[in-house]
């Protein structure tokens, strides 16, 4: 069968700086990011002729390919589902590359998430039709919807909000080895996260990610091409995205058991293609919109078998040196919230071996997107 497998590389990665409000606009952002990946490759604009990035991306890639000096375009495609299609626009574009449909290609997301709107604060919109079933009773926000399946998670399998700090203060503790991380000068401890106010519960403030804005960037070409590149290639591996069967999106009303999540689906396809399994995986970078999301991401690729994803998180499971290093440029919770891209380019900084919290001699990493909506994943390896 053909696969993905190690055909492509992520050579360039690029980011703004992140703040709670910046002046530029999103295309602005989204240039300076995708640019200053193209610089880190030691790639023209003018070569890039593949994009992919999210529908919910303000920035097209007709604006942007003007903008930046592409040439034609060749390859182009956009991922549903916020932070579900992450790494998908990585998958999307492995595949271009991979069966000669782009060279050169760059997938990104701008954002002004902190300075812009709330997406559910437009009440004059027709709801979609899991909406219906949910807005009116008052899950109105993520972090409501959220909510509620942390508490069947806690009712099922006794978590408590000591392993929801645990996943917290891992990534607070990596942030503030990172000067680009929001929280870089912000350290946590239990009584701060035990005192912060409510947010929707179980989850406090601190459970909640950051909203931010920025951008950030990443190049891809062919295996052969990357060996020419600037810097170190980082290969894709595998990728993977997952919508199961009657999946009712968040809270997952539809589906036989509401805490199987996408994340599920997406890893027996990710570990099929793979030659390696998670308990080969060095570091992960594992989407934090919201802490309970590290539990079951982790039961659902396969890091702990079901129900265990809470207990995994004690005795510092989840830090430099503990079992399985999580989010080490500070992820979603603490460095910045830019529907997860910010875990791409770490993910590529752990293997070439220059993220601020480096783990020693990392070679392989699992990224993912939201979990809770149709999700992707992908496997990097050095």
């Amino acid at each position: 069968m053909a696969t993905l497998k190690d055909a492509t590389a992520i050579v360039g990665i690029g980011q703004t700086p992140f703040a709670k409000q910046l002046p530029e606009s999103e295309k602005a952002l989204a240039c300076r990011a995708i640019v200053a990946a193209l610089e880190d490759a030691g790639i023209a604009p003018s070569e890039v002729d593949g994009f992919a990035s999210y529908t919910m991306e303000e920035t097209d890639e007709v604006e942007v390919a003007k903008a930046i000096g592409a040439g034609d375009v060749t390859f182009f495609s956009k991922i549903g589902y916020g932070g579900g299609g992450s790494c998908a626009t990585v998958g999307h574009l492995a595949s271009a590359i991979a069966t000669g449909q782009a060279n050169v290609g760059i997938a990104w997301r701008s954002r002004k998430r902190g300075s812009g709107p709330r997406p559910w604060k437009n009440t004059a919109v027709q709801l979609p039709t899991p909406g219906q079933w949910t807005r009116p009773f008052g899950l109105l926000r993520p972090a409501d919807e959220i909510g509620l399946l942390a508490r069947r998670y806690m009712h099922e399998y006794g978590a408590t909000r000591d392993h929801l700090f645990n996943v917290a203060l891992a990534c607070r503790n990596r942030a503030n080895q990172n000067p680009a991380a929001m929280m870089y000068e912000r350290p946590m401890t239990r009584d701060s996260y035990m005192t912060s106010r409510w947010i929707s519960d179980p989850l406090c403030l601190f459970d909640n990610c950051l909203e931010t804005d920025g951008a950030l960037a990443c190049v891809i070409v062919s295996a052969e091409r990357a060996r020419d590149c600037r810097q170190k290639p980082v290969y894709v591996h595998s990728a993977a995205q997952g919508l199961p069967a009657q999946h009712h999106g968040m809270v997952n009303y539809w589906n036989d058991d509401p805490l199987t999540g996408p994340a599920w689906t997406a890893a027996r396809h990710l570990w099929k293609q793979a030659d390696f399994g998670p308990e080969d995986v060095d570091v992960a970078q594992i989407y934090d919109a919201f802490t309970p999301l590290i539990p079951l991401s982790l039961e659902g690729y396969g890091f702990c078998g079901r129900g265990e994803g809470a207990s995994y998180t004690e005795g510092g499971a989840l830090e430099i040196g503990g079992r399985l290093p999580i989010n080490t440029s500070g992820g979603g919770l603490s460095e910045a919230y830019v529907h997860g891209f910010n875990l791409i380019t770490e993910g590529v900084k752990q293997l070439r071996g220059v993220s601020t919290a480096q783990v020693p001699n990392a070679a392989t990493c699992l990224v993912t997107a939201g979990e809770g909506v149709p999700t992707s994943a992908i496997l990097l390896r050095s």
